[in-house]
């Protein structure tokens, strides 16, 4: 499977401190004329090289895992069977381990499901590669904005939390979220209505435009959908059979 270019970068490790000055005709030294002309070479390659490799992920994840299945038609589709089934492929884990993310340490946006992340580290890698399920967070942290709902999307999410410099991953959600707590973050909703709005209207937002208004598409069609399928799984135990009556949100 793909490796992830980590996006993370130091400028301690920068190949341009310690030059000899050198004064031009105008007083700037030309060490800084030639370090800014190569530091801005290097970004263009880094991120052609970032997108190439984003490319890649995608494609080798598309070719792998499909995203038709027995899931399809589903209210609610339990992704930690799978997940668990892809770290063993993947990692050799016996045990499903996305991370060792705190459940405290999640932000609200963040929406009810097993899949969420605390403290990542600010290489934005979750919302680079796989901008349909992660973005960067109100707490500045990458947040689970819609669940895996395929086995594709599942593998991408394992990828992407099982190379998290920070390991701020976590996928025992089932293990917190309550009826009542699912509800009241939907009654709720409006926070993340208003975070996406300040985030779309901030020019320096680290979020992708079309990122954002996907979750708040989401909100408007699709999200209560999936957690009145959730709320199923949450008080009977089982995913609900196709047509089943599902409790509201």
């Amino acid at each position: 499977m793909p490796g992830i270019r980590w996006r993370t970068t130091s400028s301690a490790s920068s190949p341009y401190r310690n030059r000899a000055p050198s004064i031009t005709a105008d007083g700037e030294t030309l060490s800084a004329v030639t370090g800014r002309e190569e530091i801005e070479a290097g970004r263009r390659t880094w991120a052609t090289t970032l997108e190439q490799a984003k490319q890649e992920f995608r494609a080798q994840t598309a070719a792998a895992y499909p995203v038709e299945g027995p899931w399809d038609g589903l209210a609610y589709w339990d992704p930690l069977p799978a997940a668990r089934e892809l770290s063993r492929s993947i990692y050799g884990q016996h045990e499903l381990d996305v991370g060792v993310g705190r459940w405290k340490d999640r932000s609200r946006i963040n929406v009810p499901g097993p899949f969420y992340a605390g403290v990542t580290d600010d290489g934005l890698n979750g919302p680079y590669y796989l901008p349909e399920l992660v973005l960067l967070s109100d707490l500045r942290h990458e947040c689970v904005f819609r669940q895996p709902a395929n086995l594709r999307e599942v593998a991408a999410l394992i990828l992407i939390a099982g190379g998290e410099p920070f390991g701020g991953y976590a996928c025992d959600g089932d293990q917190h979220w309550t009826p009542e707590s699912v509800r009241q973050w939907w009654a709720d909703r409006a926070f993340v209505r208003d975070w996406i709005a300040a985030e779309l209207a901030d020019a320096g937002s680290d979020n992708e435009p079309e990122a954002l208004h996907a979750y708040a598409a989401y909100l408007d069609d699709g999200l209560e959908d999936h957690l009145r399928g959730y709320l199923f799984w949450l008080i009977e135990g089982r995913e609900p059979r196709i047509g089943e009556r599902l409790p509201n949100v």
